[in-house]
């Protein structure tokens, strides 16, 4: 039985595979998915009007588990790695029948909607989920088809996400019950054996990470906002390095906090909300993610919650860490609806230094700003993940590995073009530690980092007179409004210097090292403009 839109595609689910299923809720409202997720028990609602869900034993992505189908359509354009691992065509249609065999008789709910701002390169995609609540996540995060585009809506890319059917190893080839498929050639994605929602999420990134670029669009791991004077600013960085919280601020209307694409129209957001960690958020710090937490229509996701009271705990993260909180970008009030902006004038690498010798902001020439891009650093710190008890550098090419379905060189090339073509300065900013690495030093003032950020987006450290770091040989500017110049050069907040100079040029060491893999594959003027004392 059919049940909810009725203005829904006439591309039906034997499309996909999908027959026979008990009854198919065709693209709820947030209103309705609150209702059938709550009676299905699959989540609780909270005194403020969150649903909260857990994901079991899968709170982050399973980066072992994803594949990539490997035919003569991808031969010889994915980069084969431990990222991109192939899986073949016979098995994948195996494990997709039998996954569609699975959701036979059960109810499944599908949401409708598009990937990409920007008409002139949005995606129809269709999620199909097994869960209710997954089917919120993905109407909170993709951007919402109106009646007369979903009567005649062709999804150009699928997800069919069921948590409950798992793969055999011994049958399937996986390394578990869990999988993550994607096949570019049926424009499809499987997932199965697991939870985290942030799986569907970061699947049609992959995707739009594979097609935007044979379009001649950059595809990026990003924030952006705009100020009232129209100017963009982009932010790259991995997960805890501030690329949510400073793309969220009161004085700029954000385009997006996680995904866009950089095209000749100018800058686009992929997603219609956004999926912000949550532990440890305040209403002082980061006012306007903290509201979406107290309101109707975001799922947050193992957050640790009384079932007495109703309330949640935003600093408790004995599930996990990574928290999350899903919202439609409507729920941030300075969003820009649009989801549009033009050629950013400032692209901002954001890195969490847990060494405490980079410096708070530096500004990098063309060839660096290629060089830092590869590299993609931050640093993981003791507690955050199993295993890790003190700091661990974190490489990951264009601040988004997992997700790169091309070599990074390419997505490398495309930033050094639009960084010509549209002449925009890039600066790397350290959200880390200062005085001394974690558990010595302190962490970065948000408010200096808040300080540094307005500067550079302000144009103010432009024409700054700058110090060369003799390691890193990175430009530091000598002074910035707000933020007190002793620690604008970071060895200056070593009470051991020697201890500093070791410091960096241990971490100076790691990113020669990481950078050897791509050596090969970039120009001498990028390689040049490495480490000076590594």
């Amino acid at each position: 039985m059919h049940l909810g839109d009725k203005h829904r595609s006439q591309y039906g689910l034997e499309n996909h595979g999908l027959t026979d299923p008990e009854n198919v809720y065709w693209t709820l409202t947030t209103a309705a998915l609150y209702e059938q997720a709550l009676t299905r028990g699959e989540g609780m609602l909270s005194s403020h009007g969150p649903l909260v869900v857990k994901t079991g034993q899968h709170t982050g992505r399973s980066a072992n588990d994803k594949f990539v189908v490997r035919d003569e359509n991808t031969e010889n354009d994915v980069w084969w790695s431990k990222t991109n691992v192939p899986y073949t065509p016979e098995k994948f249609d195996a494990l997709h029948a039998r996954l569609c065999d699975y959701l036979k008789g059960k109810d499944i709910f599908v949401q409708d909607c598009f990937a990409g701002a920007d008409p002139d390169y949005r995606l129809p995609i269709r999620i199909v989920n097994e869960y209710a609540w997954h089917n919120l996540f993905a109407r909170n995060m993709f951007i919402n088809a109106n009646e007369e585009e979903r009567a005649r809506h062709i999804p150009e890319f699928t997800v069919i996400n069921a948590p409950g059917f798992l793969a055999d190893p011994e049958i399937d080839g996986t390394h578990s019950g869990t999988f993550i498929v994607v096949n570019f050639t049926q424009k499809l994605v499987i997932i199965g054996g697991t939870s985290y929602a942030g799986e569907t999420k970061k699947s049609i990134f992959s995707v739009l990470n594979y097609l935007l670029p044979k379009k001649g669009v950059f595809p990026m791991h990003s924030s952006a906002n705009i100020g009232e004077d129209g100017v963009t600013a982009l932010f790259f960085g991995l997960s805890g390095t501030g690329k949510t919280t400073l793309s969220a601020d009161a004085s700029r209307k954000l385009i997006g906090d996680d995904e866009h694409g950089w095209s000749e129209n100018g800058l686009f957001n992929f997603e219609g909300g956004c999926y912000a960690k949550v532990i440890n958020l305040s209403a002082e710090q980061e006012p306007e993610i903290f509201a979406t937490t107290r309101q109707f229509g975001t799922v947050l996701e193992n957050v640790i919650f009384d079932t007495n009271t109703r309330q949640v705990n935003l600093d408790d993260g004995s599930l996990t860490e990574n928290t999350r909180g899903s919202y439609n970008i409507g729920q941030i009030p300075n969003a820009t609806l649009t989801g549009r902006g033009g050629h950013p004038k400032n692209v901002i690498f954001l890195t969490c230094d847990a060494f405490g010798v980079l410096p708070p902001v530096s500004r990098l020439t063309p060839a660096q700003a290629m060089y830092h891009f590869i590299n993609g650093y931050t640093a993981k710190v003791a507690g955050t993940e199993k295993g890790v008890t003190e700091p661990t550098p974190n490489f990951s090419p264009c601040y988004g590995g997992p997700f790169l379905p091309l070599h990074p060189r390419k997505y490398a090339e495309m930033l050094g073009e639009k960084i010509e073509t549209y002449g925009a300065t890039v600066w790397l900013i350290n959200t880390g530690w200062s005085g001394g690495p974690y558990g010595v030093g302190k962490r970065m003032a948000i408010n200096h980092t808040r300080a540094i950020v307005n500067a550079v987006i302000d144009g103010n450290l432009d024409n700054v007179p700058t110090d060369v770091h003799p390691i890193f040989g990175l430009h530091m500017p000598i002074e910035c409004p707000d933020v007190p110049a002793e620690v604008l050069n970071p060895r200056n907040t070593w009470q051991d210097k020697d201890a500093y100079d070791a410091q960096a040029r241990m971490l100076a060491g790691k990113f020669e090292e990481n950078f050897e893999k791509y050596s090969e594959d970039v120009s001498e003027e990028i390689r040049a403009a490495g480490m000076k004392a590594a």
